[in-house]
């Protein structure tokens, strides 16, 4: 399989699940979107110009559809401010987070696992600084905002958006070692024949 045809495979994968989990923010299976930015940045770095707009477009195209179908106007939603734009940057530091994390990589090992950690811990508290500013310090629904009001916003929510984006992107990465596991065995059958 050619790296081209392993790409849109993997975007083909992050778009239906995006798509699969963004329509509802608080349903039960958890919005994935910090984590398919994440992932497209290791898988897609080469296609950043025009794969991560693409993905962009398409959080907003389905925010729009979900705001419109319940009959409400896209930018008197609650969760649409001109903090919507934040989403921007934040969605980018996760994208830069895979894409560094996939210049250190050199295979399943546990110092991968660690740079996998640090480099998701990192990216999520990034993303979740511009995310949540965005909203917090330009939204109405925020009548007089603070510091200490930012601060405890901003712990309150970490920890939730992290534990989604872990689940998400330790799936996939547990779906990388196995793919490389088999490869290796696959590569020494061959060898030994």
């Amino acid at each position: 399989m050619t790296a081209n045809v392993q790409r849109t495979f993997v975007l083909c994968l992050l778009v239906l699940l995006m798509a699969g989990t963004r329509i509802n923010h608080f349903a039960p299976i958890p919005d994935a979107s910090w984590a398919v930015f994440f992932i497209g940045g290791f898988y897609l770095r080469g296609w950043t110009r025009w794969a991560f707009p693409l993905l962009m477009a398409l959080a907003v195209a389905i925010d729009w559809a979900v705001i419109s179908g319940q009959g409400q106007n896209f930018w008197g939603h609650y969760c649409v401010s001109s903090g919507y734009w934040a989403l921007v940057p934040a969605y980018f530091a996760m994208w830069a987070g895979g894409m560094l994390l996939r210049r250190w990589y050199k295979g399943a090992s546990w110092r991968s696992l660690g740079l996998f950690a640090a480099t998701l811990v990192v990216a999520v508290a990034v993303c979740h600084l511009f995310a949540q500013g965005g909203f917090y310090w330009t939204s109405s629904v925020v009548a007089e905002p603070t510091f200490a009001g930012w601060a405890k916003n901003y712990g309150d929510w970490l920890l939730p958006y992290l534990r989604t984006a872990v689940i998400y992107t330790g799936a996939a990465a547990l779906v990388q070692v196995a793919v490389e596991a088999f490869g290796r065995q696959s590569a020494s059958g061959r060898i030994a024949h």
